[in-house]
């Protein structure tokens, strides 16, 4: 028994010796990779850098010239004249019988366009318009960055004013958020919340759209809009922000999340940019299509994502034909659009129709004007034509496709702001919460929206004004 209890004694020791030292490692290996894991969370972001736009080479000596300058939009007799010339030239080709929008924008409707363009719009009016909000200049990098900034007329006793940066993207404008800004500066008086949210809007326009200057050198991308916007936001004194953006937007916004995310309280999208290009991504969507469940699709995801061939591969290269065209030879396309105020029409409204609900594809007008009005397009149109900037819009998608062919680049970097999605319906893709995870791991608010499409806060200004508050709500919660 003596001999027995030495020999269990001693295997217990040995066991002891083995499961120990296993157990320490075991936790020590749980420790360093949590301790890892965090460090790259804090590590992990996108390098700020620097960069040049201007014309000729950096001058070193002199200082950038900080200043804020008042801005005003004007026109002139001569640019209407020029315009109406233009216009009453327009050379019609007649449209295939039954085509609708099939085929691109139907030419019998674009007749009524350009002749309410040539006889009824007013162009001066519309200045108006756009100058209802203060607008002004700075230069950051060499260029001249137009932007607006909107200040709420009201603000109750101790309640902080949230900064919100809005970031369009092709082919809208800044005046794309005209009906939005008033919701979110002053949401109690739209019956929006009580008053405790409330922003100040910054909107501006990315270098080379409207009345922000083009970049004078090659490679301007999103990640040097994100450092500009920063720049922008800093210069105008905010540390901490909200940032919101659709399409260019999206990736604009997403980039400045993961450059420096101690600046940027939340982060609000319409638009998620998630690469598919997986064996794992396509079990996934093979298995949803059965067991959604299984794969963490909701029941809407199926909806919205089901049949995956008509959705998410004929439906896209139906409408992306430009895309290829943009990013491989927008100076070709563009000038051309540059020279004819109708052809730029044609090419800016047509994606205004189709991208706002697919189905108006069957329309003989389009749907333009169930959802806008041709004052409202053709005031969209008119910031291109007027600023000559057609062409390097369209040079965004060679400088950014260039190097990022399918913009999943910087995906590996993850964004851990706050972040709020609205997931409308008529989006041109469809990406599930479970799937978008993947790049935003810190989803606090996931909305599917009951309506609209690309153009959000253009059609559907309401809804995406409430969602942003709710998330805003949240995240200063936590």
């Amino acid at each position: 028994e003596s001999v027995l209890s030495r020999i269990r004694s001693f295997e217990y020791s040995q066991k002891n010796a083995v499961l120990f030292p296993a157990a320490a490692l075991g936790v020590g290996g749980m420790l360093l990779y949590w301790l890892r894991s965090g460090r790259r969370r804090r590590i992990e972001t996108i390098d700020m850098g620097d960069g040049w736009w201007g014309s000729g080479e950096r001058h070193l000596r002199g200082k950038e010239d900080a200043s804020i300058r008042p801005f005003k939009i004007e026109t002139s007799d001569k640019e209407i004249e020029d315009l109406h010339r233009r216009l009453d030239q327009f050379r019609f080709t007649p449209h295939v019988e039954g085509a609708a929008f099939q085929y691109g924008f139907n030419s019998t409707y674009l007749r009524k366009v350009v002749d309410y363009w040539r006889n009824q719009f007013d162009w001066r009016k519309q200045v108006e318009v756009l100058n209802k909000y203060p607008h002004f200049h700075t230069t950051i990098e060499g260029i001249d960055i137009h932007f607006i900034h909107v200040k709420p007329s009201y603000v109750p006793h101790g309640q902080a004013v949230q900064p919100l940066l809005l970031v369009h993207g092709w082919p809208g404008s800044f005046y794309e958020f005209y009906k939005i800004i008033p919701l979110l500066t002053e949401p109690a008086k739209h019956g929006l919340n009580e008053g405790d949210v409330v922003f100040e809007v910054i909107c501006p326009s990315i270098p080379g759209y409207g009345f922000s200057e083009a970049p004078h050198q090659k490679e301007f991308d999103s990640i040097a809009t994100a450092r500009i916007f920063h720049k922008l936001m800093n210069r105008l004194g905010f540390k901490k922000y909200y940032i919101q953006g659709g399409d260019w937007g999206s990736r604009i916004t997403t980039n400045m999340a993961q450059m420096l995310p101690q600046s940027v309280k939340g982060l609000h999208l319409n638009l998620v940019f998630i690469a598919r290009q997986s064996l794992g991504k396509l079990i996934r969507t093979m298995v949803g299509a059965y067991v959604p469940w299984l794969v963490g699709f909701s029941r809407e995801d199926v909806q919205r994502f089901y049949p995956f061939m008509q959705k998410n591969i004929y439906d896209v290269l139906q409408e992306s034909g430009y895309l290829h065209i943009q990013a491989t030879k927008p100076d070709t396309a563009g000038c051309g659009l540059n020279d004819s105020p109708v052809g730029l029409a044609a090419y800016i409204l047509e994606k205004f129709s189709t991208w706002t609900d697919k189905s108006f594809r069957h329309r003989d007008d389009g749907g333009l004007e169930s959802k806008y009005s041709l004052d409202e397009l053709l005031t969209n149109v008119m910031i291109y034509w007027v600023t000559s900037s057609i062409v390097s819009s369209m040079r965004y998608y060679k400088e950014n496709f260039s190097k990022d062919p399918d913009l999943s680049a910087y995906n590996r970097v993850g964004v851990y702001v706050p972040t709020g999605i609205a997931a409308f319906p008529q989006e041109i893709v469809h990406v599930p919460r479970v799937w978008a995870k993947e790049v935003y791991k810190n989803i606090i608010t996931y909305t599917y929206m009951p309506r609209g499409g690309h153009f959000a806060a253009f059609e559907e200004p309401k809804l995406l004004a409430q969602d942003i508050i709710q998330f805003v709500q949240k995240v200063e919660q936590l």
